[in-house]
């Protein structure tokens, strides 16, 4: 797949991919996760291709506790991604991709939300993995 290196065709296939805005703060990091392995840098030239990404995610507990708190979390996120030509309009992908956490609720309050913020961080880049590969075997299997 990766033949030829950062020269070879998917390589330069994945470069050419823009990635449009998506909504929320997990929307934010899923973008910037994207373009990181995208390998966008600051190309001059216009996108051959626009990946449109739309993202849902939630917030579940799990677990009781004998005092009827909640004792673990789930954090959900999907996405439903689409790989369009910008030539031509045609949609060359229309995929999901997802992943979960467990997050533990604890007494105390700030380290239950940074679990929860580190928790988004690693399914945004969970999620943006799998988007990549998926666009990039596409790629491959153009040629």
């Amino acid at each position: 797949m990766y033949q030829g290196g950062g020269n070879g065709a998917v390589a330069r296939g994945l470069s050419a991919v823009e990635v449009g805005p998506i909504s929320g703060r997990s929307g934010w990091l899923v973008r910037n996760a994207l373009r990181d392995q995208l390998g966008q840098g600051g190309h001059d030239t216009a996108p051959r291709y626009r990946l449109d990404v739309r993202l849902d995610e939630q917030l579940e507990g799990l677990g009781l506790l004998t005092d009827d708190t909640i004792g673990r979390e789930r954090l959900t996120m999907r996405a439903r991604y689409q790989l369009i030509d910008n030539q031509t309009g045609t949609i060359l992908l229309d995929r999901t991709a997802g992943s979960d956490a467990g997050i533990d609720v604890v007494s105390s309050e700030y380290a239950t939300i940074a679990a929860e913020k580190t928790a988004m961080e690693n399914l945004a880049v969970e999620v943006a993995n799998q988007i990549v590969t998926r666009v990039a075997l596409s790629m491959r299997e153009a040629q």
